[in-house]
């Protein structure tokens, strides 16, 4: 676990970095291990529909999904957010 202190105890050589590139490295890899869940949620976000059939996007999407702790309306409205526009305008027109 991280000390609140962790820059005296590396100025005082009290950690094992030899350089400033081996702490920072080892700082990422520990965040990036910390973030996963944000990463998932990035991908996610991240994640279009552009020229995908439907199926192929609700099929990424749902991979996308199972990795995240989305569900119910937040879901639906994140699941509109990544599709294409004009099938969605479509869709919603469909429905009048």
């Amino acid at each position: 676990m991280w000390k609140k202190n962790i820059l005296e105890d590396l100025e005082a050589g009290l950690l094992k970095y030899k350089t400033a590139g081996e702490f920072l490295a080892d700082i990422k890899k520990k965040l990036r291990r910390g973030d996963e869940k944000e990463v998932k949620v990035a991908e996610l976000r991240r994640l279009e529909q552009r020229s995908k059939t439907m199926k192929e996007f609700v099929q990424e999407f749902r991979r996308a999904v199972r990795e995240n702790e989305y569900e119910g309306r937040p879901l639906v409205e994140e699941f509109k957010r990544r599709m294409n526009r004009m099938i969605c305008q479509r869709l919603i027109e469909s429905e009048q």
